[in-house]
């Protein structure tokens, strides 16, 4: 059997495609349940976190176990198996123990070094400890990455590198300012009551918040937050429960807010965040891509040298499946004016919300695109905007007024409507926008010290499995030749009666000692070659050359992991 680790993250997919197939909670039960299930595999555990979706498994087929759990992972996320490879990466052996080894140190992190992850890790674990889904293979890996993790931020100033999130994201929302002078005085709106929540929350009220507000839909779990919050120590921050239909209100007070729930939907939507910045400044929140409409700007430049003027970059959308370079792929998260723009330019000049052709689902080409092109930008004149099926242009040449209310939003799917990013008065920060001021932070010196731990653990770790892989066949040699000893022993009892009890142990004891002489080099040695690269052969080697029967092999490795098993701590 092999480990085998099918996943994507924050490196492999843009963060539309990781909030699409963020998994649930029951979505990740089903997932392992499924997965052991499957022929190809006997253990499943999943790591879920806001930037990354993992499915490792101990499978005995490497490309049927590609192809089946890439199939689960479509199947449980909800987004097609078509869309989704392209954004998988897949890890095999010690290649996936260096990749969970990496993750828990935090290298693979969007924040460098962030300690986080190592809770998500052990949460991994006990979920598929809980459903039975983790066997010897999975515990041994998971439990030794907790202690590699462990290893790496006690040994290095791998810390100084990284910080969670929610320090990464309160510093994007300061805009470069001082956390604690920022938040000093700020009266802050907590949604949800769960680890992350909790975290923010904390790191809100160690950076001076006057005030925290926690709404939750179990109220019993924000009342138990506000209290934990209030009762701290050197706690100049009072704290308060509020129920989630109570958010609106809050919402107005509020000058910094951070949501990180497990809603399927949008907790905020832009037209309650635009009633707040209303009821705070008195005036209505304006629309910045309304305001980039009527400024007299440049169409964005095409690098299609033949497409002079076209208003959208065709060179991000060439190849998209399913859609042409005119079709919805192109325009989504357009707002109408550019979808006007680009409609004219297609239809050479001429408008097509003004021609109000109705769109022929059997015509086919660029007359047919311009007509969706048109349809779409209808829909987006009444709904506000078409899907982001990918993430909509900047508008940072419109000037932003100075925010009145500062948002952070940490959860995957996200909680709060993408939109609010074009409002002004507002600073929206979420995983997306985390993820490109990520890209550039600076890399710590410690963080190669780390990646030798990283490559010392998994040597040892993949020598300590091939060394514990040929553990039966050993035992299963001495016990055929102790099963050897004792049947001789019987035979020369039943030739030489004669003998008494002092001179039976002799013969016993030194028969029993040339057989372990014999035995004691050669299994040493084999111990020796099999944990080194490459040796997983020696054990059928030893198998063939001793004749071992295959079944006491497997009977010893059954009771092997039965111990393992009983001492392992709950």
């Amino acid at each position: 059997m092999s480990l085998l680790v099918v996943g994507l993250s924050h490196r492999s997919a843009p963060v539309s495609v990781l909030e699409r197939a963020a998994l649930s909670a029951d979505a990740q039960v089903k997932l392992l349940q499924d997965t052991v299930a499957a022929d190809p595999a006997t253990e499943a555990a999943v790591l879920a976190t806001c930037n990354r979706i993992e499915l490792y498994a101990d499978v005995d087929k490497f490309h049927a176990g590609v192809a089946e759990l890439s199939t689960l992972l479509a199947q449980h996320s909800g987004v097609g198996l078509e869309e989704l490879t392209p954004f998988l990466y897949v890890h095999y052996e010690d290649r996936a123990v260096h990749h969970l080894f990496s993750v828990a140190c935090g290298l693979d992190s969007m924040v460098v070094g962030e300690g986080q992850i190592l809770g998500q890790i052990k949460d991994a674990l006990a979920r598929a400890q809980e459903l039975h889904t983790a066997g010897r293979l999975l515990n041994d890996l998971f439990q030794q990455a907790l202690r590699v993790g462990k290893r790496a931020h006690s040994e290095t100033g791998i810390d100084r590198a990284g910080q969670s999130l929610v320090t990464f994201g309160l510093e994007q929302l300061a805009a470069g300012a001082d956390v604690p002078g920022w938040a000093q005085g700020r009266t802050a709106l907590v949604i949800g009551a769960g680890s992350m929540s909790s975290l923010a929350a904390a790191t809100l009220a160690r950076a001076g918040v006057t005030e925290i507000v926690v709404a939750n839909r179990t109220f019993e779990r924000a009342e138990r937050l506000a209290q934990i919050l209030t009762e701290a120590e050197d706690g100049t921050t009072t704290a308060r429960a509020v129920r989630m239909d109570a958010v609106a209100a809050e919402l107005t007070r509020a000058d910094v807010v951070v949501s990180c729930t497990g809603a399927t939907g949008l907790v905020l939507t832009a037209d309650a965040v635009a009633e707040a910045v209303a009821g705070r400044t008195g005036e209505p929140a304006a629309d910045l891509a309304d305001s980039a409409a009527t400024a007299p700007a440049a169409l964005p430049p095409t690098s299609v040298g033949t497409e002079d003027n076209c208003p959208l970059d065709l060179a991000a959308v060439q190849g998209t499946p399913g859609f042409s370079v005119h079709g919805e792929a192109a325009v989504a998260g357009m707002d109408a004016a550019t979808l006007e723009q680009h409609a004219a330019w297609v239809g050479e000049g001429t408008s097509l919300l003004e021609q109000g052709r109705e769109h022929d689902a059997g015509r086919s080409g660029p007359e047919a695109d311009t007509e969706l092109i048109a349809a779409l930008a209808q829909a987006v004149a009444t709904a506000g905007r078409v899907p982001e099926y990918r993430r909509p242009e900047p508008v940072a040449e419109i000037p932003r007024p100075a925010p009145a209310v500062f948002l952070l939003d940490l959860a995957m799917p996200r909680d709060i409507d993408a939109a609010v990013h074009r409002l002004a008065g507002v600073r929206l920060v979420d995983i997306e926008s985390l993820a490109d001021a990520s890209a550039d932070a600076p890399m710590a010196s410690d963080v190669d010290q780390v990646r030798r731990i990283v490559s010392d653990e998994v040597a040892a770790f993949g020598a300590a499995l091939r060394a514990a892989h040929i553990t039966p066949t050993v035992v299963a040699l001495r016990t055929m030749a102790a099963d050897v000893v004792a049947a001789e022993i019987a035979r020369l009892d039943g030739r030489l009666p004669g003998l008494d009890d002092r001179q039976r142990g002799e013969i016993r004891q030194t028969v029993h000692r040339v057989v372990d002489k014999l035995l004691h080099a050669p299994t040493v040695r084999v111990k020796q070659l099999a944990a080194e690269p490459g040796g997983t052969g020696y054990a059928d080697a030893l198998r063939t050359l001793f004749d071992l029967d295959p079944e006491t092999v497997a009977a010893v490795s059954r009771a092997v992991d039965n111990t393992d098993e009983k001492d392992r701590p709950a």
